[in-house]
């Protein structure tokens, strides 16, 4: 068996055409263009990365766009003052400030800040308690961009037996709160494996449904998974360079053995990545009809 590449460059395609055609009625009914500020503090060069694609992403379905570049040594109290600025700006649905922050920033006062109708990253907590009980505005973007990578890829969720590998608040748990759901799209059977876990192959090996984000190089391998599973790999290593100096990628999961015995799975690069920025620009779109009164 040959594993069937779930393109999450693809899909995030998709998306992008919906919503290329939802901005354009926005603006031509109800003379509404949607918002997005990003902030960015420090010089991280990954974070510049991330925040760029962003931002290009905005721009390519004319979303309006504000990018903050902060110094490594802005104060708390700068940001925070910030952030209370484009919560009281209209012309801003959405706020992403890209993490990791500074050491002397406390990241989940700064969280907390954002507006939680703004909170297009989905991490505030009043957003998460929503996504908990099954009423969310938005859903976090990776965790989403998964439920559709498996629902635009023809995969069964429902029933299925899913096992998530890792509980981050960014991934794992809010992934799982999704799959579990009474809904459309859900309503699976939902197991969390984390540091903590005993036999984590025991877990993995009974999944239809295999969601990975350990953190760690190929710490899935062929012999932990079963015939037929869907794969959908979270991570992104760097694991060394070429000749050339360009980084050498991989994922969670050993892609070129797994595959051999997946129904489906996903690459990295080319998989999560490209459909995490696509769901954030889909927040930020129904944030702005939150924010008029159409959704």
């Amino acid at each position: 068996m040959t594993a069937q590449i779930i393109s999450g460059t693809e899909i995030a395609k998709q998306i992008r055409e919906e919503l290329k055609q939802e901005i354009t009625e926005l603006k031509e009914k109800h003379n509404l263009i949607p918002g997005l500020a990003t902030v960015l503090v420090g010089e991280d060069p990954a974070s510049q990365v991330y925040v760029g694609q962003k931002e290009k992403a905005s721009l390519a379905l004319s979303i309006y766009s504000e990018r903050h570049d902060l110094s490594a040594d802005t104060s708390e109290e700068e940001l925070l003052s910030l952030i209370d600025r484009l919560n009281k700006d209209p012309k801003i649905h959405g706020i992403l400030v890209q993490l990791p922050l500074p050491k002397h920033i406390n990241e989940t006062r700064v969280l907390y800040a954002i507006d939680p109708k703004k909170d297009v990253d989905g991490f505030h907590p009043v957003n998460v308690g929503k996504l908990m009980i099954g009423e969310p505005d938005y859903l976090p973007c990776t965790p989403h961009g998964i439920q559709q990578l498996l629902i635009r890829s023809g995969v069964k969720i429902e029933g299925s037996e899913v096992v998530v590998v890792g509980r981050s608040n960014i991934v794992g748990k809010p992934i799982a709160n999704i799959l579990l759901q009474k809904k459309e799209g859900a309503n699976a059977t939902v197991t969390v494996c984390h540091t903590g876990t005993r036999d984590i192959s025991f877990h993995t090996k009974r999944a239809d449904i295999l969601i990975v984000a350990a953190g760690k190089p190929k710490a899935i391998t062929a012999d932990m998974v079963k015939e037929g599973v869907v794969v959908i790999d979270v991570g992104v290593n760097r694991i060394g360079k070429t000749a050339e100096g360009k980084a050498i990628l991989a994922g969670d999961v050993d892609f070129e053995a797994v595959k051999e015995k997946a129904k489906a799975i996903t690459p990295v690069p080319g998989g999560v990545g490209p459909i995490t920025i696509i769901m954030l620009m889909l927040n930020t779109v129904k944030a702005a009809k939150l924010s008029a009164g159409l959704a």
